[in-house]
């Protein structure tokens, strides 16, 4: 009665059933790892948020690439804004997805040296993308600005292509070793992202926290996986089972039909 097991439909069967078992048990272990790595890096934001402040210094200096461990960690500076050489950053979104421009000031530390502060999001309110858009000034004179610490962006890390030919005082990109070729002075690594003092006016509108990534999904993904692959042999037996039940049926239909007596 199994013979039907060795027919070129079931072997086929049967072949794709025993590589989808090992295959989506390995989708789950994968999913497994993807959970570890995103409560990893909750992990890291979570403790970066809550340190306490540092000066910028003792966390970056000129040339330096903010790591893993470095990014979101609060910091603070000293000096005064440039908005003589203030840029924006073009094609930027907001909580609301609206699109406009980031504000990125160099910062004079006390030392003479520079940090990037990205002051927050402005509208594109402008007449046209061309022209640099109205920002608002921020405070004068001696100041301690408090932020974030993030690295510099690059294309390959952001997916945002560093255009060339923009308009004046317009970048893509906030990059510290671009704007220190720019401004001819040491800039320190990475960037601020600016949370206080708060802008009068709430404009520009300062950058939110990050948000945590969805870890829980991708654990619960592991389990859905490793539930098909406990399925997939019950499907094949359930099948098997089906063929069986069918192939008696039929047999049992012919032997019937023989065993009747002509009709005269």
């Amino acid at each position: 009665m199994y013979r039907f097991l060795l027919s070129r439909q079931w072997v086929i069967l049967t072949l794709v059933s025993l590589l989808l078992i090992p295959t989506m048990i390995r989708l789950g272990i994968w999913q497994m790892h993807r959970y570890e790595e995103r409560s990893a890096r909750n992990q890291l934001v979570a403790d970066a948020l809550s340190a306490d402040p540092v000066p910028v210094e003792k966390m970056t200096s000129p040339g330096h690439t903010v790591t893993t461990n470095e990014r979101y960690h609060a910091v603070t500076a000293k000096g005064h804004f440039d908005t003589d050489d203030e840029v924006v950053v073009r094609r930027r979104t907001n909580s609301d997805d609206e699109v406009g421009y980031h504000v990125l000031t160099p910062f004079v530390l006390n030392d003479g040296k520079v940090v990037l502060v990205n002051r927050g999001w402005i509208p594109a309110d402008g007449a046209s993308q061309t022209a640099f858009p109205k920002v608002p000034a921020p405070p004068k004179g001696e100041i301690t600005v408090t932020g974030r610490l993030m690295p510099d962006e690059t294309t390959a890390a952001s997916g945002i292509k560093n255009l060339k030919g923009l308009p004046d005082r317009m970048v893509m990109l906030i990059n510290s070793e671009q704007q220190a070729q720019r401004l001819g002075v040491q800039v320190l690594g990475g960037y601020l992202a600016q949370t206080a003092p708060e802008p009068k006016g709430d404009t520009p509108e300062l950058m939110g926290k990050p948000g945590n990534e969805d870890a829980a999904l991708n654990y619960a993904y592991a389990y859905q996986w490793w539930l098909f692959s406990i399925g997939v042999p019950i499907g094949w037996v359930v099948l098997v089972r089906r063929e069986l039940r069918d192939r008696r049926a039929a047999e049992a239909e012919e032997t019937t039909e023989e065993t009747e007596p002509a009709t005269v």
